[in-house]
């Protein structure tokens, strides 16, 4: 058997106020460094999925934007379409009824202008009527003269 001599009651006596002195002054240290570094990569761990779900509504608030966008841009497109549609439409009933002003207008300017000629005829036929008729009173000739005076002047009318 082992003897219990005093270099094993010193080492014994050495070792247990070893221990006593680490628990006393160097353990709490040790653990609260580990339990505030616990802290810590909480907070971190904490942050990091906070800011994974800032991400996400991020995200989710930037496609929104980007659906209404896309939303609001067809809509101005197809306001602008329909501006356009009426627009042309606004041009052709113009057009439209400027050719029938016109057209109206041209009507007219024809109508004044053969009446105007229908009025020159009339003077031209009356003069020759009566340039006729100073031939014919002129000459008080027989049935053949006048008949030939009268193909003379149809020929002239």
């Amino acid at each position: 058997m082992m003897d219990i001599n005093a270099t094993l009651i010193g080492q014994l006596l050495t070792f247990l106020v070893l221990v006593w002195f680490a628990m006393k002054y160097v353990w709490p240290p040790i653990t609260k460094a580990m339990q505030d570094r616990e802290k810590k990569i909480a907070s971190g761990l904490e942050a990091a999925e906070r800011a994974k779900r800032e991400l996400e509504q991020a995200e989710h608030k930037a496609l929104n934007i980007i659906r209404d966008a896309k939303v609001e841009a067809t809509q101005l497109i197809d306001q602008a379409h329909a501006r356009s549609l009426r627009v042309i439409d606004e041009a052709k009933e113009s057009a439209r009824l400027e050719s029938k002003r016109i057209l109206d207008h041209a009507k007219d300017e024809i109508a004044r202008e053969v009446t105007h000629a229908k009025e020159a005829l009339r003077k031209q036929l009356a003069t020759l009527a009566v340039l006729g008729a100073e031939k014919i009173i002129q000459r008080n000739l027989d049935a053949s003269a006048q008949a030939a005076l009268l193909d003379e002047f149809a020929a002239e009318i």
